[in-house]
């Protein structure tokens, strides 16, 4: 199984963690990131979104060449995911997308903690495309950058969990922690709360290895 994340940003210490989740879902896996050196150092919003859609569909081919069985594009506002999709010849998933559809398939309503205010109408509208609006919350923001969350002080994480409470105290039966950065934070918040916390990195790994075991079985 080989899979290629495709970090959008310029954190080289992000597409670590990420790709130290997803090995940790799928250990026998050839797992690979890939770091936008000269993006932004976060997405935060769809201007930088949109700069970082040429690097993204760049990558394509590269990441066929090394023989990818998936893509995912590893940011949460699933940057570029509709031009990559279509230029790929095998599965690809944001990381946004597939943690909705994690969500929805095991609770009633869901709600995305988010990083910063204006990356909320991009989650919102990403929901609504994908048909969740009805069994999800109103996006919340926690007020911090990507980098703050992942670097993940005690502070940081005291006000994550405020906010998951809020949440939860709102009807959210998951939560789903909407930035890359949070990934390696989620079993630390996850128990803290009875509440479900969903990561999109460990979502789209997980989908991403369906997906590549359907089309090995329709191939064989």
């Amino acid at each position: 199984m080989r899979i290629v994340f495709m970090n959008p940003n310029s954190s080289s210490s992000m597409t670590e963690s990420i790709d130290a989740t997803a090995q940790d879902v799928f250990p026998e896996a050839e797992i690979v990131g890939w770091t936008n050196t000269t993006g932004p150092a976060t997405i935060e919003g769809p201007v930088d979104g949109d700069a970082v859609v040429p690097w993204l569909t760049d990558m394509v081919p590269t990441a066929a060449d090394w023989g990818a069985q998936a893509m995912i594009v590893a940011c949460f506002d699933d940057t570029g995911l509709a031009e990559v999709r279509a230029r790929a010849q095998c599965p690809v998933l944001g990381i946004g997308q597939a943690s909705y559809h994690f969500a929805a398939l095991q609770g009633t309503c869901f709600a995305v903690l988010t990083s910063v205010d204006v990356a909320i109408p991009v989650l919102e509208g990403n929901i609504r495309q994908n048909g969740f609006a009805e069994v999800s919350l109103p996006v919340m923001a926690c007020g911090l950058s990507p980098q703050v969350l992942e670097d993940g002080s005690d502070a940081t994480l005291a006000r994550v969990r405020t906010r998951i409470d809020d949440l939860e105290a709102a009807g959210a039966d998951s939560i789903i922690l909407g930035c890359a950065g949070t990934s390696r934070h989620r079993e630390i918040l996850q128990r803290t709360t009875k509440v479900r916390l969903i990561d999109g990195v460990r979502a789209a790994t997980w989908l991403a290895g369906a997906l590549i075991a359907e089309r090995t079985f329709q191939a064989s």
